[in-house]
């Protein structure tokens, strides 16, 4: 098979209605948009949430809870994951990020105890849990707070 031999699969592309074309198209005076009303007009759209006047949904629903706007927000890495790096490695959040472990960095990188780790690391990090700390201790590596 050559790739000037590749077709999608049969029915999975559908032509473009053209729309606005003319009496003989079948798709032509109104457009297929119907006469009159909201929805017939030029950018004639509800927003997102309107329910045509209707009380929304989000304001007939109570509120609860408190929303803490100073919530502190970590990327996770598990002690398990740390066993891919090299024996007496020095581990910060930018290597951590380097080799794909850290995808965004929010509010800095918190360090969790699932999984094993058989030989020593250096970690500095934002936050450790406490079994991440015994388990690479235990392990002969260091754990440093940033």
């Amino acid at each position: 098979m050559k790739i000037n031999e590749l077709s999608p699969a049969e029915g999975s592309k559908r032509g473009r209605k053209r729309v606005g074309r003319g009496p003989g198209s079948g798709h032509g005076k109104t457009s297929c948009r119907g006469h009159k009303g909201q929805k017939s007009r030029s950018g004639g759209k509800v927003r997102p949430g309107f329910e045509g006047g209707q009380m929304p949904i989000h304001r007939r629903l109570p509120k609860r809870g408190f929303k803490n706007p100073f919530r502190k927000e970590y990327s996770v890495v598990n002690v398990g994951d740390l066993s891919r790096f090299e024996p007496n490695t020095q581990l910060d959040p930018d290597a951590l990020k380097e080799a794909g472990l850290v995808w965004k960095m929010l509010d800095g990188v918190k360090l969790l105890g699932d999984g094993e780790i058989s030989h020593p690391l250096v970690v500095r990090i934002h936050k450790v849990s406490q079994s991440a700390r015994e388990k690479i201790e235990s392990a002969g590596g260091k754990v440093e707070i940033l």
